[in-house]
């Protein structure tokens, strides 16, 4: 069984007569990269300083390696390590001394740890330089550092691509998978780019209005049925070669039917083998993309009614 990380149950936040958030539920698992996405006003960036203890919740749970944020503050806190908004350093200082400043104040990282730290996110050539010299990129690495330095077993980022440019966004990647391999550790991005969560996220899921209306499985369609459609000719005698064991429909130029990615190869070579000539085959796959944007319209035009 996969240990959890982070849990939330049936979490309410208020602020008047104002829901922020209500009823979230979320469990995130050792080792993995959840993504958390919503337009703004959405409710991802009040979720985050509740998991991390920054504002107080209404009801609900939200447990840190199984230690309660609310009536174990300390030791719940002592396995998160987190990114909102920029991270922040003392520009005058270089990056080792801000870091060996972070360490001085947690009590108990050695020096050692720091090293090891800088190599995870590649800034040996760099520590010793002013922070003011660092680019976005760095100052980037340099907090997901900062984060990391007491062993976390969570680190949460809030927009952590923002301002990089696209090479910049594929280090970051980098790192972050490293960090899952190496440091086992467990990370939640809250992003806008939906093409980077696909990316670099196992689930996702989609908050709207508080609520999370979707957690979305990235990347796992082995075992789920799948759209696929068949640009093929005599689209009726295809069908009926296909039944009784596969249930189609005539499309534009072709069949559709619902079937697994693995049954792709054998339902081609039946076709062929009835001297249908297939033309194309193309998987339909309702990406998370598609997934946001058909939420967001949801809201949009509950909003307009």
């Amino acid at each position: 069984m996969e240990k959890i990380i982070l849990s939330v149950k049936n979490l309410d936040k208020s602020i008047g007569q104002k829901q922020l958030l209500h009823q979230i539920s979320l469990d995130i698992y050792e080792g993995e990269i959840f993504g958390l996405l919503g337009p703004n006003g959405s409710g991802k960036t009040t979720l985050i300083r509740a998991i991390l203890g920054l504002i107080k919740i209404d009801s609900g749970e939200i447990r840190i390696n199984q230690h309660s944020v609310h009536s174990e503050f300390e030791k719940a806190i002592s396995h998160a390590g987190a990114i909102v908004e920029n991270p922040e350093f003392y520009p005058f200082m270089t990056g080792y001394q801000n870091l060996s400043h972070f360490a001085d104040m947690h009590g108990d990282i050695s020096k050692k740890r720091i090293e090891d730290v800088v190599g995870l996110v590649h800034l040996k050539d760099a520590i010793h330089d002013k922070v003011e010299t660092y680019s976005l990129g760095m100052r980037q690495r340099l907090g997901i550092a900062q984060a990391i330095l007491h062993k976390p077993k969570l680190l949460i980022l809030d927009e952590p691509t923002n301002g990089l440019d696209p090479s910049g966004i594929r280090e970051l990647r980098t790192y972050l998978r490293d960090l899952c391999e190496k440091e086992n550790v467990s990370i939640i991005i809250a992003s806008h780019l939906l093409k980077e969560v696909e990316e670099l996220c196992t689930r996702a899921a989609i908050i709207r209005r508080g609520q999370i209306a979707a957690v979305n499985e990235i990347g796992s369609q082995k075992d789920e049925l799948i759209k696929v459609r068949f640009e093929l000719t005599e689209g009726e005698r295809a069908l009926q070669i296909l039944k009784p064991e596969y249930s189609a429909s005539i499309y534009n130029n072709g069949i559709s039917l619902f079937i697994k990615k693995e049954d792709i190869p054998k339902i081609n070579q039946i076709l062929v083998q009835g001297k249908i000539d297939v033309y194309s085959i193309q998987p339909v796959y309702k990406s998370l993309e598609d997934s946001f944007i058909e939420l967001t319209e949801e809201m949009l035009h509950d909003e307009v009614n």
